[in-house]
C-alpha cells in the first residue's frame, strides 16, 4: 500500500539502477544543503486553531497566471526521461490531469514539441542561459511556438557543483561506462528494456542546435563548457525583451537578489537552492523565505522549492509567505516507480495531506493563511542541525557517499 512519498521513494530505488537513483536522490558535495532543507522544515511547527468551521475549504490559486487546483507546480528536472520512458510527457500529462502547471527542463529528453503535442495546452519552460547565445535564442523561439506560458530562468548555474555520488557512478563528462555500470543496468531489466522505447536517447531540445547532439558523450562535454560565469541581472533584462509571457527567476536565496530580479523585469522569483545540488553548505529555502517575501513586498509572486515531501511541508512553506511551491524529488520518485500513474499518485498524496492538515489547523482558504499558523518552538529552534539530523533514523535514504552494491537494488 502506498501511503506517502516515502513509499514511492522506496519503489523508485528498487526499480532504478544505482547510478540513476544517485542522480535523482543525491545532492552536491557532502550534501549538507540537502540535509538542511529537511532539518529546517522539521524545526518549524504548525499552531492549529480548532474552533473554526472548516466544512468548506479552497485550495485553488494561480501561479504565474496559470490556474492551479492547489498551489504546486512540477519543477523542471533534467534528463527526466532516464527515470522512466518518455518521462517528461508522462509527468506533463499527470500535471494536466491534476490541474497544476508543469515545467519542462532545457535538458529534457522529450522535446518542447513532444510535450506540446502530448498535452495540447500551455506549460512552462526552464531556460539555462548558455554561453552560446544562438542556442539560447533558438530555445526561446521554440518555447514561444510550443505555447509555453512562463519562462523560468535558472540563475544559480555560474558553474556546476561536484556531486560525489554521481561521480562514483560514472556520471561525469564524458560518462564512464564500465563493468559496474553495465552490471547495474542488467540487473534492472524492466528499466533497461523500457528505455529502448524512448523517443530520444539524448537531450532532445538540443538536437539540431548543437553539433553531435545525438552523441551523449559529446553533448555532455559541450554542456560542461556552457555554464556562464557572467550571469547577472542583464540576462533577466534580455529575457524580458524577447519573452512576452511571465518570467520567474529561479535560484534566489538572498532578498536583494529577489528585489533586483523584479527590477530587471521578472514577474516573480523562485526561492531555491537547486534541491541541495549546487552550493553545499547553503541556507535552506524555508529559512530565507520570509525575508524574501518581505523584500518583494507584493511586487511579484514568490514561489519556493527544495525539501518538500508532503502536504504538511507544503503548508509550512505557504504559511511562511510563499504563493506556491515547486515539487521536485517528490514527483520524480513517483515517476520512477510507476510512470504517469506514479506522478498522479504523488500529487494525490500531497494534495490530500494539504487539505487534511488545513482542516485540522482550522484553515479554510490556502490563499488566506493566518499569520500565526507557523511557529518555531524554542525546543526545536537550533536543536537539530543538518549534520546531526542526517544521522538519525528520521532520514530515509542513503547517507552521503553511501553507494550500495548493485545486488542490493534487486
Amino acid at each position: 500500500m502506498i501511503t506517502d512519498i516515502e513509499d514511492l521513494r522506496k519503489l523508485a530505488q528498487r526499480r532504478l539502477p544505482a547510478g540513476v537513483y544517485a542522480y535523482v536522490s543525491n545532492g552536491g558535495y557532502e550534501q549538507e544543503t540537502l540535509w538542511r532543507n529537511r532539518a529546517d522544515l522539521e524545526s518549524y511547527a504548525l499552531l492549529p486553531r480548532v474552533l473554526n468551521d472548516v466544512s468548506k475549504r479552497s485550495l485553488s490559486t494561480e501561479l504565474a497566471a496559470s490556474p492551479a487546483s492547489f498551489p504546486v507546480a512540477l519543477a523542471p528536472v533534467g534528463a527526466l526521461g532516464r527515470t522512466y520512458v518518455n518521462g517528461e510527457i508522462a509527468a506533463a500529462r499527470a500535471a494536466k490531469a491534476h490541474g497544476v502547471p508543469y515545467c519542462l527542463s532545457t535538458l529534457s529528453m522529450d522535446t518542447l514539441e513532444d510535450v506540446a503535442q502530448a498535452i495540447q495546452g500551455p506549460f512552462w519552460f526552464q531556460l539555462y542561459m548558455m554561453k552560446d547565445k544562438g542556442v539560447t535564442e533558438a530555445l526561446v523561439r521554440r518555447a514561444k511556438d510550443a505555447g509555453c506560458s512562463a519562462l523560468l530562468l535558472s540563475m544559480d548555474l555560474h558553474g556546476r557543483s561536484q556531486r560525489h555520488a554521481e561521480q562514483k557512478h560514472g556520471l561525469i563528462a564524458p560518462p564512464r561506462i564500465d563493468a559496474y555500470n553495465i552490471w547495474d543496468a542488467l540487473i534492472h531489466p524492466r528499466w533497461l528494456f523500457t528505455m529502448a522505447g524512448s523517443r530520444h536517447q539524448t537531450f532532445g531540445n538540443l538536437v539540431g542546435l548543437v553539433p553531435d547532439a545525438k552523441d551523449v558523450a559529446k553533448i555532455t562535454e559541450w554542456l560542461e563548457q556552457q555554464f556562464d560565469p557572467t550571469l547577472s541581472a542583464k540576462d533577466i533584462e534580455w529575457a524580458r525583451q524577447v519573452w512576452p509571457g511571465k518570467i520567474l527567476v529561479k535560484g534566489i536565496l538572498h532578498p536583494d537578489d529577489a528585489r533586483a530580479s523584479l527590477s530587471a523585469g521578472a514577474d516573480g522569483v523562485i526561492v531555491s537552492n537547486h534541491g541541495g545540488r549546487q552550493v553545499d553548505g547553503a541556507v535552506s529555502t524555508i529559512s530565507v523565505l520570509k525575508p524574501i517575501v518581505d523584500k518583494v513586498a507584493g511586487g511579484g509572486q514568490v514561489l519556493v522549492d527544495s525539501g518538500i515531501r508532503s502536504g504538511i511541508d507544503l503548508l509550512k512553506m505557504l504559511a511562511s509567505g510563499a504563493d506556491g511551491c515547486l515539487l521536485g524529488r517528490a514527483y520524480v520518485y513517483g515517476l520512477a516507480a510507476m510512470g504517469q500513474e506514479g506522478v498522479e499518485k504523488a500529487l494525490e498524496i500531497i494534495r490530500k495531506e494539504l487539505d487534511q492538515t488545513m482542516a485540522l489547523c482550522g484553515v479554510k482558504d490556502v490563499r488566506q493563511l493566518p499569520d500565526d499558523l507557523l511557529v518555531r518552538p524554542a525546543s526545536l529552534d537550533g536543536g537539530m542541525d543538518a549534520s546531526s539530523w542526517r544521522t538519525t533514523e528520521r532520514w530515509r535514504g542513503p547517507q552521503p557517499g553511501q553507494l550500495a552494491h548493485p545486488a542490493s537494488h534487486k
